[in-house]
């Protein structure tokens, strides 16, 4: 991790590259490539809702099934719209919940009441979240694992 507390001081450039490190050139030598660049004032944190899709919708639903209660593998589970789309249904948070296969394929295109079934939470979208909260470690950078929630 690279801390930049004065930046006008410029100590950051002249650290040393180490073995795996990522590097520039520059016409006055190589200059270390920050992992982490902290950012010690920040006003205003824009926030952002997490992106629809099916693995959002499964760490919504704790990876239960929303009519069992059943706690679901990602291959044991799938989408369930609500209202199904064949009758004007969309895909939006308040209408999609993680369901076991078996149960989504019985209850097909029905209402879950006509299906039998009984939702055990209402749907609901999440909360907005500060953009940071929704950053990955796709790279598995192990500087990053203090700043995310992994």
């Amino acid at each position: 991790m690279i801390r930049l507390p004065d930046c006008k001081s410029g100590e950051w450039i002249t650290l040393p590259i180490r073995d795996g490190d990522n590097a520039v050139q520059t016409v006055r030598g190589a200059i270390r490539v920050p992992t982490v660049i902290v950012a010690v004032n920040f006003a205003k944190v824009p926030k952002k809702r997490p992106k629809l899709c099916a693995r959002t919708i499964r760490e919504r639903d704790d990876n239960r099934c929303q009519y069992t209660g059943k706690l679901l593998r990602p291959d044991e589970g799938s989408l369930d719209h609500v209202l199904p789309r064949s009758r004007g249904g969309q895909d939006e948070w308040e209408n999609l919940v993680w369901a076991d296969k078996a149960v989504n394929s019985r209850k097909g295109n029905r209402l879950p009441h006509e299906a039998g079934l009984k939702l055990l939470k209402a749907p609901r979208a999440p909360k907005e979240l500060p953009v940071s909260a929704l950053i990955r470690n796709a790279h598995g950078i192990a500087e990053w694992k203090m700043f995310l929630n992994e």
